[in-house]
């Protein structure tokens, strides 16, 4: 079914044309290279995965509750509109929220494969190039399988958010080579990574879980990527460049933090624009929901170089400042060790069943004997 026919509102235009800007670079220099990108790359390869195979697709899934989202969590929670609510429309709501967030995670992985591409194109150095290039293909599947989770799975896409869509614009536009790793790998995949983590830890659904787990695994090296390059090259450049850079990570992480409010779904429920933010801005999960998003940002920009008093004012005010001194080296080993021990658990359980038919089999010849 084309995807036109199951948007909840109108998504626009079917292309969005972002006009490309910058150099693309060639380097003719093939044997030389940083010893830990390089070793970033052969794991890239090394980790190369099939979403068709590694996930297990025959898991059902209730579109009306995909992801066991508790009541509490959702913005109408304990208002009038809640109350007025029958069952079947307090699932549906779930859909729906279902449905925003995982869109948003597909629109972001086809930004983030677009911008994979741009590094390939214009990065100076050959091997961020061949790292970028196994992150490219990591992001198509990425958005082929929240593209058959929601098409499968919800039955329902949501156009991208505004929010997301203007801090994507602003990566693509600019010419500088490093500001798709900052826009990218910096800010858009360290929240998404964050966003992904609390819905993996917190879903009671199988299938998504296996989806989000996989795909944190893969998002890991791509923050290692972006912090490795962004922090030789930041130490390169004068203070004045520095704080433009800065500037550019205060404005994403506004728009980001704004993206969350899922106001679209409660617009489609009848609630108006204006009460709608309100009823957002005053959920106590979407509070805790949006600062824990900021743990794998804070402390990347501050690893990468990027801690001028202004932007450390914004994080005041945004109440994440603390975040810087997470640990997020420890925080991507645990991504890794999710991802595998889920992969072990699967292989132990087909074991089980295998051992099991060739008993069966065994005692049914036996019977027949």
């Amino acid at each position: 079914m084309p995807t036109y026919d199951v948007y909840a509102d109108d998504p626009g235009a079917p292309l969005w044309q972002v006009p490309a800007t910058g150099a693309a670079r060639f380097n003719w220099e093939y044997d030389d290279g940083r010893e830990r990108l390089l070793a970033l790359y052969q794991k890239g390869k090394d980790k190369q995965w099939d979403g068709q195979r590694r996930i297990d697709w025959d898991l059902e899934v209730d579109p009306y509750d995909p992801l066991g989202t508790p009541e509490d969590a959702m913005a109408l929670y304990g208002t009038p509109y809640w109350d007025r609510m029958s069952e079947r429309e307090r699932g549906d709501l779930r859909r729906h929220y279902a449905s925003w967030q995982f869109s948003q995670f597909l629109h972001g992985e086809q930004g983030a494969m677009i911008c994979a591409a741009r590094i390939v194109e214009s990065v100076p150095d050959m091997d961020a190039k061949f790292y970028s290039a196994t992150q490219t293909m990591d992001e198509a599947r990425h958005a082929e399988i929240y593209g058959r989770f929601l098409h499968e799975k919800v039955g329902m896409v949501y156009p991208i958010n505004d929010n997301l869509q203007a801090l994507l614009g602003d990566t693509l536009r600019d010419s500088r080579w490093d500001m798709p790793y900052l826009g990218m790998q910096v800010l858009i995949e360290g929240l998404a990574l964050a966003a992904f983590g609390m819905i993996r830890d917190t879903t009671t659904k199988p299938l998504p879980r296996q989806i989000l787990a996989y795909v944190m695994q893969d998002e890991a090296r791509h923050v290692a990527f972006g912090r490795m390059a962004l922090r030789d090259y930041y130490q390169q450049l004068t203070d004045t460049e520095l704080r433009e850079r800065e500037e550019f990570v205060i404005e994403g992480c506004y728009l980001m933090r704004d993206r969350l409010r899922g106001v679209e779904v409660l617009e489609n429920f009848g609630v108006p624009k204006a009460e709608a933010e309100e009823l957002s801005e005053r959920s106590e999960f979407l509070q805790l929901f949006r600062k824990l998003l900021f743990s794998r940002i804070v402390p990347c920009v501050k690893d990468i170089g990027l801690w001028g008093e202004r932007l450390q004012r914004a994080y005041v005010d945004m109440g994440v400042l603390e975040m810087g001194d997470h640990n997020l080296d420890l925080l991507m080993n645990q991504d890794e060790e999710i991802a595998e021990r889920l992969d072990a658990e699967r292989f132990a359980r087909e074991e089980r069943e295998r051992v099991a038919e060739v008993t069966d089999a065994v005692r049914a010849g036996a019977a027949g004997d």
